[in-house]
């Protein structure tokens, strides 16, 4: 029987507790028993005691809990007293010993259940000797008991009596738990060392268990959070932050996660604080109400320092003297208001949220004060200086021209260390803490420099622009900011144009002041895009830096020129682009290495150089290794993505892609390329059109400049889902605007994905005559350049343009034409695109009546199943049924029972979005009857008889 009602219990009560748990209950069970539970504020004692409860007493077991409250004159035994009197309905035993009528004063509710009131003592102290033994004497005629008495922190000092009584001599059928607030685990010795206010000390039958329930780790209070939040798990970064935000105390846990929008955001970056819970306010300023004043300098100053702080930095901020802190300081500990940091011999709170409500409570007018102490007592008493934690304090303190200075300091200490995100992300900080005209221009140079290969974001091109706008910068600098502003805009703000026009500007500036950095500006705009100039204008600029290469004196400056020479040639297709790259002077290394290669990498298997871009890959990825740039790490590592994707090595790719996706969507070009894979992948491995179209149309709105890949890949793939589907003129209209990209810049070197499909669709479309054209166009575009990829390209399309032929001329030079265009895929390690000419080859055989069809799309099936190309099997299988061909699919394939095939789950969520067999039918480039027979087993498995019941058993 209870005495009281239990609370529900919440989700994940047992997390990290389950273990514990199971120890405690298995001692409480061997009688006589106490049990300590300690934990500190938050941790879940009174849950676990719930808990503990629920497995340890039976039904006919009497339940007492008592709690102990805070208050300035506690009511002797009042824990004691509200608990025995909610136990007032069950039955008293019959023969309680005459003692127990010593309790009428104390339980006037029970008096006439008790036997009659002895005379009273005239001595005090042994009528309080005589209550202590009655109660004792009734807990013992309640035989199999179980008392509780909760936070014991607050007991008053007859019930700290009464219970070590007990404990010195308990019941022999008595369960005794006795939780209190305490930081560290429970000590049996000394009085106030874990929590109790007095010591343990039991008889040797005694079962004691002392066991201390400490915070969850990061990995707990995850698990704790899915379970509140009602889903299957959440982010790692969420639960760290989450971690940090709460020190894993359950209770404040569930606090910052009441009404949390479930698994719609889970912030893991530097923003998406939580707001403070008035409840974890209201705790904390509770706690310190009951500090004395001392206590409270210390902690408002461990609060606005917001890191772990020795004593003699917590000193210089309160305004103490040395003792007083050390006073100050205990009280603090003792009342679990700070904690002391295992890591650095410091002292914190014990999480985030208790320190922000901690620093709401200082007063506003005196946190200036305490952030400017905090500036100065950093500068004194820590090493190395934290330039950027001072700012902050500057900052906060009204003192922003001191907080430009520390701010520039950490900068230009983050990017001596090579790190250019830190920097940069410091000296936009100073930039807009209003530093005089003289620091700002100066800053916005370093900024300007660092940014690059930052990643920085949207907000350090407008900073640049804002100082350009003052025009307050000499003609070398304010060129160079200028020239940089445009890099910058090229390469990570998506401004394709206008970045190369701001990049245009710059060029008279350097003039007046450096030969080279004027050459290194043109040098830069000669490097061409689909979105730029036409290739003949960056020709152009490249002589304009070739011009001025002579008078260039400095090595870094001629370096930068060379390198990006060699980057436009080779991306022109230029034959003299290797003897460029050959001219590359040997002391090139770090970031700039990287960037050359990198952007060589890219062109050579653009172009068709599968060796070279393994090289200069390699080099690149050495170089990248040894400098900690973001932006050259997200170049490089993209660039091997698009690598991967064209040489067929798909295994484990789509994985790699999504999360470059995830982690560039910053650098819009990367994250361009990052798109296109994934789209390719989930079109060719998976079959998932509709979600590849929309991956590569968020890849083609996404790129910036498109150095050949985008925009060509993107519009290929979705022309190849039209013709698949026998849409010929969509899938035209498709390449259209790619293709007018190509003819306005005349990169014909860049067209290789995209004019084979053109010819497809155009010849099936019954426009053979524009066929014939694109062609000579493509002919024209590659006839002087190094372009091996393009040149395979054309070989295709001339193949392709037979089919125009009489279909019965028979076995005609055409098979010659396919043969060489496949032969010249293959030397270029490019399996997709031969298993395509195998396609198209066995399919124009099939068409013209002539043996050996079947044979040859049978070796594409076999080389797209080399490379996982699920999509383009199913197309060449559905082309051969229906040609009147049977297929035969490899042995091994498991059956899924009950459970829906990948397959039929396909077909069936297209079936519950409305669409018709017909219409599913074209989507996933199966036949009429086979969607009908997909559609009928979906049914049947899910146990439903109508296609729009299907939809809720798919979870959509």
């Amino acid at each position: 029987m209870n005495a009281e009602p239990s609370p529900p219990s919440a989700p994940g009560l047992l997390i990290g507790r389950s273990a514990l748990l199971d120890d405690v209950c298995s001692e409480l069970d061997r009688r006589p028993a106490v049990a300590v539970i300690t934990g500190e504020a938050g941790a879940g004692r009174s849950r676990f005691v719930h808990e503990l409860l629920r497995r340890t007493t039976s039904p006919d077991a009497v339940t007492l809990v008592a709690r102990c409250q805070e208050a300035d004159t506690p009511f002797p035994f009042a824990p004691l007293v509200e608990a025995l009197n909610r136990f007032r309905p069950g039955p008293l035993p019959a023969d309680l010993p005459p003692v127990t009528g010593a309790l009428h004063a104390l339980l006037p509710d029970l008096a006439d259940r008790l036997p009659p009131a002895p005379p009273p003592l005239e001595d005090p102290r042994a009528e309080h000797h005589r209550v202590l033994r009655a109660l004792h004497a009734y807990t013992a005629a309640l035989g199999e008991a179980v008392l509780v008495v909760e936070d014991l922190q607050w007991a008053d000092a007859s019930t700290c009596a009464f219970l070590r009584t007990v404990v010195a001599d308990p019941p022999p059928r008595l369960g005794l738990v006795l939780t209190a607030r305490s930081g560290t685990a429970p000590h049996r010795d000394a009085e106030g060392g874990d929590g109790l206010p007095f010591p343990l000390r039991t008889p040797a039958h005694v079962t004691v268990v002392e066991r201390h329930l400490a915070p969850l780790s990061a990995a707990e209070t995850g698990e704790l959070a899915a379970g509140l939040l009602g889903v299957q798990a959440v982010p790692d970064k969420f639960a760290d932050r989450l971690h940090r935000w709460t020190g894993g105390l359950p209770y404040v846990v569930e606090e910052v996660l009441r009404g949390w929008p479930g698994s719609a955001e889970f912030p893991t970056g530097a923003a998406g604080e939580p707001p403070l819970p008035a409840s974890v306010r209201r705790v904390v300023v509770e706690r310190l109400r009951g500090l004395p004043p001392a206590a409270r300098q210390v902690v408002a100053a461990a609060a606005v320092l917001g890191e772990p702080a020795p004593v003699e930095l917590l000193r210089s901020v309160a305004g103490l003297g040395e003792p007083e802190t050390r006073g100050a300081l205990a009280a603090a500990l003792r009342e679990g208001v700070l904690h002391a940091s295992p890591h650095d011999g410091g002292y914190a709170f014990p999480f985030d949220l208790a320190r922000r409500a901690a620093y709401e409570a200082v007063a506003e007018p005196e946190r200036p004060v305490l952030h400017l102490r905090a500036a100065r007592a950093l500068a004194r008493h820590t090493s190395p200086f934290p330039l950027a934690g001072t700012a902050d304090h500057y900052r906060r303190a009204g003192r922003p021209a001191q907080a430009a200075r520390c701010l520039e300091a950490a900068a230009d200490r983050a990017a001596g260390d090579g790190d250019a995100g830190m920097a940069a992300a410091h000296y936009l900080g100073a930039l807009r803490n209003g530093p005089s005209p003289v620091a700002r221009d100066r800053v916005a140079l370093k900024l300007a420099r660092v940014a690059l290969n930052a990643r920085p974001g949207p907000q350090v091109p407008a900073a640049l622009r804002q100082v350009l706008d003052q025009h307050s910068l000499g003609p070398g600098p304010s060129g160079e900011i200028r020239l940089l502003l445009g890099l910058l805009l090229r390469n990570q703000s998506g401004s394709g144009l206008e970045a190369l026009e701001e990049i245009a500007r710059a060029v008279p500036d350097l003039l007046v002041v450096s030969t080279g950095q004027a050459a290194r500006a043109l040098a830069i705009t000669a490097i061409p895009s689909l979105k730029g100039w036409p290739v003949g204008e960056h020709r152009r600029l490249l002589a304009e830096a070739e011009r001025l290469l002579p008078g260039v004196e400095e090595a870094d400056l001629r370096s930068a020129v060379l390198a990006n020479r060699a980057t436009a040639l080779a991306l022109m297709g230029e034959p003299s682009a290797w003897e460029a790259v050959a001219d590359l002077p040997g002391t090139l290394n770090g970031e700039a290495a990287a960037r050359v290669y990198a952007n060589l990498a890219g062109a050579a298997n653009s172009l068709g150089h599968p060796e070279r871009a393994r090289a200069f890959q390699a080099r690149a990825w050495q170089e990248v290794r040894t400098n900690h740039a973001p932006y050259l790490e997200a170049f490089v590592e993209t660039t091997d993505v698009v690598a991967a994707f064209t040489s067929g090595r798909w295994k484990g790719l789509l994985g790699r892609a999504e999360r470059a996706e995830a982690q560039y969507q910053d650098v819009p070009d990367f994250h361009a390329e990052a798109l296109l894979v994934c789209g390719l992948l989930r079109l060719h491995t998976k079959g998932q059109t509709d979600v590849a179209r929309r991956l590569l149309e968020r890849a083609v709105e996404t790129t910036a400049l498109d150095t050949g890949v985008v925009l060509t890949a993107a519009a290929a793939a979705v022309a190849r889902v039209h013709l698949a589907a026998g849409r010929p003129s969509q899938a035209v209209q498709a390449l259209e605007g790619a293709l007018h990209h190509v003819r306005r810049t005349g990169a014909w070197v860049w067209a290789t994905a995209l004019v084979p499909p053109a010819i497809e669709a155009l010849v099936r479309d019954g426009r053979p005559g524009e066929a014939r054209r694109l062609v000579a166009e493509l002919a024209a575009g590659i006839a002087d350049r190094d372009a091996p990829a393009a040149r395979a390209a054309l070989l295709t399309c001339r193949a392709l343009l037979t089919a125009t032929d009489d279909p019965q001329s028979g076995r005609a030079p055409s098979d010659a034409l396919y043969a060489s265009a496949a032969d010249a895929w293959t030397r270029l390690e490019r399996p997709y695109e031969a298993a395509y000419v195998k396609e198209a080859l066995g399919l124009h055989l099939l068409a013209s009546g002539v043996p050996g069809g079947r044979t040859v799309l049978h070796e594409a099936i076999a080389a797209y199943q080399d490379i996982d190309a699920v999509w383009d099997v199913l197309r060449c299988q559905r082309e051969l049924r229906e040609h009147g061909q049977t297929t035969v699919r490899r042995p091994g394939a498991l059956g899924y029972g009950d459970h829906l095939s990948p397959r039929e789950r396909a077909v069936a969520r297209l079936a519950s979005l409305g669409l018709s067999n017909r219409e599913i039918a074209s989507e996933l480039v199966l036949s009429h009857r086979t969607v009908e027979h997909h559609v009928a087993r979906a049914l049947r498995k899910l146990g439903v008889s109508s296609r729009t019941e299907i939809g809720p058993h798919l979870g959509l």
